[in-house]
């Protein structure tokens, strides 16, 4: 089973907590379809940004989303001014006042987004994926990550016939629900179609009580306008 599903569907409420929390009634499907359209909205205006994971929490007069990059500068802006202006967008999308969290990334290295974005990036750049998909797993191994594996699906350089191909280094435990795997899948646009970039990031195991948050290990941002705050510690193993 573990080899068939999604890593990190199948770890929530083990060692993962949801990306999307709230509860909901007859609005439920309105809410679901008003959360993706939030995050595609993030990820497509702030494109340039290395965004990750974007968690939206929310209560009666209140949406909090919480953005996770690993370039908090562009998404804050001088003074905080782009930040603002985020904040009445995604206003006018979900009708509520917003609180906009922003968390910096440390190690992007290790984040499956934004390994596979990077490495879409550099196909759709006419970078050779082999090359790029070998930098991939060479900067993660050197951030200490405990195995990676890379899946790029499609017409490869071109090929008349779609084909898949795997490339991985230390070990990925998939049904082993204490690993801590991060997993994305990502799409590169060429001009021959697409290609789909998946990839897998073991960081490690976890034993005993962990936080479900998905943002322990990162840094909260200091600014106004609800994104200040202490800096979040990583629990060690």
């Amino acid at each position: 089973m573990g080899q068939k599903t999604n890593p990190i569907g199948n770890r929530l409420g083990i060692i993962r907590g949801w990306e999307s929390n709230w509860y909901g009634g007859n609005d439920y499907g309105d809410k679901l379809a008003e959360d993706d359209k939030i995050r595609k909205y993030i990820h497509a205006r702030l494109s340039k940004a290395s965004v990750s994971r974007v968690i939206i929490e929310r209560t009666l007069k209140l949406v909090t989303v919480t953005i996770t990059t690993a370039r908090p500068g562009i998404i804050i802006g001088k003074g905080g001014q782009e930040v603002d202006k985020l904040k009445e967008e995604l206003k006018k999308i979900t009708g509520k006042e917003v609180q906009l969290n922003i968390f910096e990334i440390k190690r992007p290295e290790l984040d499956a987004h934004l390994v596979a974005a990077s490495i879409a990036r550099q196909i759709e750049s006419r970078i050779s994926y082999r090359r790029a998909i070998k930098m991939a797993i060479a900067a993660a191994m050197r951030m200490n990550a405990e195995g990676i594996k890379v899946q790029i699906s499609g017409r490869l350089n071109g090929a008349e016939m779609a084909r898949s191909e795997h490339y991985k280094e230390g070990r990925i435990p998939l049904s082993t629900f204490r690993a801590d795997i991060d997993y994305a899948l990502v799409e590169a646009h060429t001009t021959y179609g697409r290609l789909g970039v998946k990839v897998w990031i073991m960081k490690g195991e976890v034993y005993g009580k962990r936080e479900l948050s998905p943002l322990v290990g990162l840094s909260k941002q200091k600014g106004k306008g609800g994104r200040g705050g202490n800096k979040n510690q990583r629990r060690r193993k």
